[in-house]
């Protein structure tokens, strides 16, 4: 197992984890992760990285090891925020644009931030990445009163009794993790809460959001993309199947990039990164050195 080291940013008032994996001047590769998840969760696709890279893969605020926001609460902005400060500081003068891999919400947040600053990325693979369903005005009212009764209760983690059980609920929820991937996860993604254990991050992530998905909007900066996308994506479509994107919206998801390449990957769910990590570490690879043929 290759062996990650970490270091701490001040960005934007939060405390934010970046674990980075490899030497100091190799190509660099930036790992966003999905939610409820950390930057540990790259570790098997590191590790079965051939070539020389430096790895670097923040946990967004609130997740992992960085801090958490508070009662502000968590807005998508911040994360496009904390990626563009985060490169300021991890690139410095290079102005060079950067190569990004993201899975699930670290994905869409890669898409959209390659549409927002398009210069500043050269090429975005993710990892069943496919936005969320539309959300129509007509939700408003309640979408902001169920908000407001939300912030009058403290959020509660679910704490398990034990790493252990933390592990298997982590293979009831993926049953392709076997017993030793699901005890690492459990062991890194978890901290210790009272008499039990929690994963890592803010309850106050489970609060419902006030604010409106818009499809539209998110389509306006796919539009904007100029950098070559790929997107991998699992034979098995169970989520977004569950979340209520149809297969229309996904067609035309992909229809809003200018240049894109398509991956599906056989046995494999929404965490193609554990399911398949040889798999999707070769095809990401092979992807980015594609720009140096």
């Amino acid at each position: 197992m290759k062996i990650s080291r970490s270091r701490f940013l001040s960005i934007r008032g939060v405390r934010l984890h970046l674990r980075e994996w490899g030497r100091d001047g190799a190509p660099r590769l930036y790992m966003l992760h999905g939610w409820m998840d950390a930057s540990a969760s790259f570790q098997f696709m590191v590790d079965a990285l051939a070539g020389d890279w430096h790895v670097i893969a923040p946990d967004w605020r609130g997740f992992g090891r960085s801090a958490w926001s508070g009662a502000d609460g968590y807005w998508y902005p911040d994360y496009f925020a904390d990626l563009d400060a985060i490169l300021r500081i991890t690139e410095g003068e290079n102005e060079a644009p950067v190569r990004l891999v993201g899975h699930s919400m670290g994905g869409n947040v890669a898409l959209m931030y390659a549409g927002i600053r398009p210069s500043r990325v050269e090429r975005v693979a993710v990892l069943d990445a496919f936005g969320l369903p539309d959300r129509q005005a007509a939700e408003a009212p309640g979408r902001y009163q169920q908000w407001l009764e939300e912030l009058t209760e403290v959020p509660r983690p679910r704490i398990y009794p034990s790493r252990e059980a933390l592990a298997e609920r982590l293979r009831r929820d993926n049953p392709r993790l076997d017993d030793a991937r699901s005890a690492w996860l459990a062991g890194e993604l978890s901290q210790p809460d009272g008499e039990g254990w929690r994963i890592a991050g803010d309850p106050g992530h489970r609060r419902v959001n006030p604010v409106l998905y818009r499809r539209a909007e998110a389509q306006a900066c796919w539009r904007r993309v100029t950098a070559p996308v790929l997107a991998i994506e699992p034979q098995d479509a169970g989520l977004r199947e569950r979340i209520g994107v149809s297969d229309d919206d996904h067609a035309a998801a992909l229809a809003c990039f200018a240049s894109i390449e398509v991956r599906t990957v056989a046995d494999a769910g929404h965490n193609l990164h554990h399911d398949q990590p040889r798999r999707i570490a070769g095809i990401v690879e092979a992807f980015f050195l594609s720009d140096r043929a």
